[in-house]
Parts: C-alpha cells; structure tokens; sequence
C-alpha cells in the first residue's frame, strides 16, 4: 500500500476503494545472501574450517555494507542446521562465528536440500528479492545434489587446500551453471 498517494487521493473523503493505491514491487528489492557452510571433518585438515569462517565474516561484512539480507545454514555429520534465519545483515564480529564446530562426515544433498525449503519458504515472504546462495566447501563427498531450485544465483567457493585437489568444487559449480571461487 502507498499511503501517502492513497491519502492524497481520498482528501478530506471517507476512504473508498477507487482511493487507493500501491507500490509496485521493484525487481531490486534487494538480495538474500544465504550461506551453506560445510563443518564435515575433512574441512578439520590444512585449517580449511577456520579459513572458511574468515572468509564467511568477509561475506558477511560485504552483505551489511550493502544492506542485504543475510541466512546461515551448516551443514555436517548428518545434520544441516539453519543457524541464522533470513535477517538484515548486522555488523559481524568473530565472537559470533567462533563457536562453530566442525567433524564428521558431509551431507552435501541433505545441506542443499536444507538451503532450498530455507530459500523456498523467504521467496513466499519476499518474492522480488533475489536469492543467491552461496556454498563454502572442499567438495570433498561423493554426493552429488540436483541444483538448489530457489536459488536465483549460486556461487560454490572452492576451500579445499588439500596438497592433492579432487577439483570437486568446480566440478559441481559447472554441473549447476554455478559461479565457481576458489578460496582467495
């Protein structure tokens, strides 16, 4: 509803229907930046979690400086857990994403499938705003999930810093007409 128009049609009029009027919904509404962080055990080797994490609060940063909208969701050891529901972003400190712990095994298609009913259920709330996912992995798992359908953009940051890369990241960026990052 647009108020102002709406009352500077009804005047000094009981209010009416003819009176009033709407915004329209604007294709940049905005964005949500939901991130899929995999805490599996092999994110433990070579610091891969911990460097995750620096990169997340990077993304995090770069999401408030431009007032976008914000969810977490991790995902490891037979669990993916939605850590922050979509939100405004907020200025972001490492005390907040410390705690976060890593190990056991990763459930890549029971993450992404996570993401998407996270996407899917925001995209009823908030339909012009996009929805970009982005998912920090080593790709080190043999599972390989179908596109997360509610993402309007996907990004797969590659972390593996592994002395022998599988190359999994990129792969699944390219099997998903994803943007593909390898961890900076």
């Amino acid at each position: 509803m647009h108020w102002p128009r709406t009352l500077a049609r009804k005047q000094q009029h009981a209010l009416a229907a003819e009176h009033l009027r709407y915004r329209h919904t604007d294709a940049r509404a905005g964005v949500l930046h939901c991130f899929a962080l995999d805490c599996s055990g092999s994110m433990l080797q070579a610091r891969q979690l911990a460097f995750a994490k620096g990169v997340l609060l990077r993304l995090l940063e770069r999401a408030y400086q431009s007032r976008s909208d914000v969810a977490l969701l991790c995902f490891a050891a037979g669990r993916a857990e939605v850590r922050l529901q979509p939100s405004r972003a907020r200025p972001w400190n490492e005390d907040w994403i410390r705690p976060i712990r890593g190990g056991g095994g990763t459930p890549l298609t029971l993450g992404m499938a996570r993401a998407d009913q996270l996407l899917a259920r925001h995209a009823q709330h908030a339909p012009a705003q996009q929805r970009w996912l982005w998912v920090l992995t080593d790709g080190r798992t043999n599972d390989a999930p179908p596109r997360p359908a509610w993402a309007d953009h996907v990004v797969v940051v590659d972390m593996e810093r592994h002395a022998l890369p599988l190359g999994r990241c990129r792969m699944l960026a390219t099997s998903w007409d994803a943007e593909y990052l390898p961890a900076p």
